[in-house]
């Protein structure tokens, strides 16, 4: 019947595994408004986007009951968009903040502990399930360093990284180690004690 989308977790990336998976078309990007958009004259109730979500962003109701508590449940679910938008590790970028060019990383590694992400487009994952650089950041001492950076060749065939997302780890300027691989939120302690293994 329809197809109804979380705005509240839903970071509306044109990567949406949703769009990928339609096969009328109901989902789509719209590149002029920079959004994901669903035409559900077009939906033929199959599935296949929620079953493609991994955040339960996109339902699909079968019955106009089933539409209004699905509905409900999206008005009634108390996060916000606000929750949603922070830099995250494997997710898109958000902010300049934690941006840098690939060949800016040992003129921004300084004392103490400096992390810089390399990731490809192709590598980045929904937001809600990535684990905030911030919640990475809080375990570090207070000075810890965070840097993003798109990978280039050189940078890879340099510290032989061959999984992106990967996490560069420097202390005191000098280069300790990666981790290599997405970790989503239900592993952030154990992507921390990764870091923390090589930086100790």
């Amino acid at each position: 019947m329809a197809v109804l989308r979380n705005y509240k977790i839903c970071d509306n990336a044109k990567e949406c595994g949703g769009i990928a998976a339609c096969p009328t078309g109901a989902l789509s990007w719209d590149e002029e408004k920079e959004t994901i958009v669903i035409d559900n004259k077009k939906c033929v109730s199959c599935g296949a986007c929620e079953n493609s979500c991994p955040i339960g962003a996109l339902r699909v109701a079968y019955t106009d009951e089933e539409y209004e508590r699905i509905n409900e449940e999206i008005e009634k679910d108390p996060r916000t968009i606000k929750d949603l938008f922070v830099d995250r590790y494997g997710a898109e970028p958000l902010s300049e903040f934690f941006m840098i060019n690939a060949d800016e990383i040992e003129t921004k590694v300084s004392e103490g502990i400096t992390i810089v992400e390399c990731y490809e487009e192709e590598t980045i994952q929904c937001l809600i399930k990535s684990i905030p650089i911030k919640e990475i950041t809080a375990t570090m001492p207070k000075d810890t360093q965070f840097f993003k950076t798109e990978a280039t060749d050189e940078i890879k065939e340099k510290y032989d990284i061959t999984i992106l997302p990967s996490l560069l780890l420097f202390k005191n300027k000098e280069y300790l180690g990666k981790v290599e691989g997405y970790y989503q939120v239900d592993q952030q302690e154990e992507l921390i004690a990764k870091i923390k293994e090589i930086i100790s």
